[in-house]
């Protein structure tokens, strides 16, 4: 433990001393809850925490005659008491690595480049969204490569209510609910400034929202699908925002990315018209039912739909007014230049003219002055 360095004691309790030891908090948590499961009784209660939970096994018969098991997990809906423990626990260890990642990497970097406090924040916000988008990007991929998710889209929609996920699905959606709940006290643990709050929480809810709702409404998949390219885009946008940050010349990465924002931007919205418009609404079992975990009534469908429509709407602003902002200070930019090099020009002209009179007196282009000619006597 003991992930960072503290000059000072501040007083027990106080905001300073929460904030120097949120992480060795955690940490002491963590491992309590990992020695639990050393002891009979505490291993009752600890494996709830550390354990996903809602498992059920299957047998298959091959031709063979060989039995396989498969170990697969049902959300039992709006009983969340054992998933919300499970969160918890993981949602300290995504506090740890936070401060892993701050004191080992980010840290090192910034002292070597002397940012100001602006780019010193940004860059901090960058790097840790850079190593999650990676991480969950190849997370995500492996998973959707394993189980063929992408090679049938009627998968979306067939079958639904898709309540029992594999492992590692479940797993996923779990460690990305427990990453973007941890952001919520980081905003506090890591001083993050007054400015930068308002727009941090909104993306932040965002995520939490949409990722809960794809996994109580049992639309993993279509979540799934949709968080890969998304991560994708956002990784290219903070891994450039983190080489323009070392060098402002490379930006080459931000126009990349401008190109796959707008390509997963359609694509969220084909998918989701196609899904909820046309897919869920003419399944074999439409009907709401609680005990079987099935939403597939047309509230919700329109519910879902035009929330993902509204949030994708509001990103392309965003985008839209981004551009906007880096075109007109492209274009100040240039002004400067051209009055710079336009009165460089006239200077250049009339240099020479001036060159011929030194000292009141006029030379040639050879440099030797014209002689004087001499007054007659009257």
């Amino acid at each position: 433990m003991g992930f960072r360095r503290k000059n000072k004691s501040p007083a027990v309790l106080s905001h300073e001393f929460v904030i120097q030891n949120h992480a060795d908090t955690a940490s002491c948590l963590v491992m309590g809850l990992l020695l639990g499961l050393m002891f009979e009784v505490p291993a009752k209660y600890a494996i709830i925490f550390i354990a996903v939970q809602y498992n059920v096994t299957y047998t298959t018969e091959c031709k063979n005659t060989l039995f396989f098991f498969f170990l697969i997990y049902k959300r039992k809906p709006f009983i969340f008491i054992k998933d919300i423990a499970t969160i918890f626990f993981y949602m300290l260890v995504a506090i740890n690595l936070h401060a892993v990642i701050q004191e080992y990497i980010l840290d090192k970097i910034n002292r070597r480049l002397h940012l100001s406090k602006t780019k010193h924040s940004k860059f901090n916000e960058s790097g840790q969204l850079a190593f999650f988008y990676l991480f969950s990007f190849i997370w995500g991929a492996s998973i959707l490569n394993a189980e063929e998710f992408m090679m049938n889209p009627t998968s979306l929609w067939k079958d639904y209510p898709h309540s029992r996920m594999l492992f590692q699905v479940k797993f996923f959606y779990i460690c990305q609910i427990a990453y973007w709940l941890h952001a919520l006290p980081e905003l506090y643990f890591q001083k993050i400034r007054k400015e930068d709050i308002p727009r941090q929480l909104c993306y932040i809810c965002l995520y939490i929202a949409h990722i809960s709702g794809a996994y109580i409404l049992n639309l993993q998949q279509l979540g799934l699908i949709l968080m890969v390219p998304h991560y994708l885009v956002e990784l290219i946008f903070h891994a450039s925002r983190l080489f323009y940050f070392s060098d402002e010349n490379k930006q080459k990465g931000f126009t990349i990315w401008a190109l796959l924002f707008v390509m997963v931007r359609l694509l969220t919205l084909t998918l989701s018209v196609l899904t909820f418009g046309f897919g869920l609404a003419r399944v074999e079992n439409p009907g709401f039912s609680i005990a079987d975990g099935n939403f597939n009534v047309l509230p919700v469908r329109i519910g879902c739909l035009g929330a993902v429509c509204l949030t994708q709407a509001w990103m392309m602003w965003k985008f839209i007014n981004f551009q906007l902002k880096k075109w007109r200070e492209h274009v100040k930019n240039q002004i400067p230049k051209k009055k710079i090099t336009n009165t460089k020009n006239k200077r250049t002209k009339k240099e020479p003219n001036r060159a011929n009179f030194v000292n009141g007196a006029a030379k040639l282009e050879g440099g030797a002055s014209p002689r004087i000619r001499k007054s007659k006597p009257v």
